[in-house]
């Protein structure tokens, strides 16, 4: 299995790191992150199994951090004020663990992490297998979509598509002429694309940055994408408005 670990405080994070080592060994550290931001971001890419999430962090707490997930990723919350245990288990956390860290809490912490994932472990690491397969070796950037139609088979620009939407079990390639399916899954086509040029605004959404015409934000905070070309606004999840904060 794979962990992330967030803390803003880095000899904590360490310290948590070198507890997990001692008593997990099998348990692969992907990444360290310094705040909610980098937290969210590595969470979204690198789909790690656990993250072990301070609550009190710059840029977006743990438990801002946590409702953005929308992957296989399971939390266990790290705080210093057990004020907010309840809270964490609002957020479906598998366990949360009051700093200073203890040994034998973390110890009961894990037992109950492995008893909760064990059956998914398999397909994790099938997961992580086919797309190392995937990956290697490096595809060449995507130049044309291919995308069939009755008897008509239509071959669409890459840098014609406004956005590409995962919808049940087809890929929607939206363009101002029209819309069109196609049966490549989004991961897929994400691996073939520039990343300079789509970036992933939801777990089912990537859009081409060439058509953004701006951004808005609702009562509530939600983050939605105006594209040029298109009428429907994209929401934005939790997990990549740290993209746009620079707009």
């Amino acid at each position: 299995m794979r962990a992330l670990i967030a803390d803003d405080e880095p000899h904590l994070a360490l310290y948590l790191r070198q507890q997990l080592a001692m008593l997990w060994p099998e348990l692969e550290i992907v990444q360290v992150a310094v705040n909610g931001v980098e937290a969210a971001h590595g969470i979204a890419t690198l789909q790690p199994e656990l993250a072990f999430l301070d609550i009190q962090m710059p840029g977006l707490t743990g438990l801002e951090v946590a409702q953005g997930i929308e992957g296989p990723t399971r939390v266990v919350f790290v705080t210093a004020y057990d004020s907010h245990a309840v809270e964490a288990f609002e957020h479906a956390a598998l366990d949360y663990i009051l700093k200073p860290v203890k040994t034998e809490r973390l110890a009961r912490t894990l037992e109950r992490i492995r008893a909760a994932c064990a059956p998914a472990q398999d397909d994790a690491r099938l997961s992580r297998a086919l797309a190392r397969l995937l990956a290697t070796p490096a595809q060449p950037r995507l130049r044309y979509i291919r995308a069939g139609q009755g008897e008509l088979t239509f071959q669409i620009a890459v840098e014609d598509v406004l956005f590409f939407h995962a919808d049940d079990k087809y890929t929607v390639v939206a363009t101002r002429a029209g819309e069109h399916l196609i049966r490549t899954p989004l991961t897929e086509l994400a691996a073939q694309l520039d990343p300079e040029l789509f970036w992933q605004v939801h777990r089912s959404t990537l859009i081409n940055l060439a058509f953004l015409d701006g951004t808005r934000r609702d009562e509530s905070g939600r983050l939605f994408l105006r594209i040029r070309g298109h009428q429907r606004e994209l929401p934005v999840s939790r997990a990549f408005v740290h993209l746009f904060r620079a707009m």
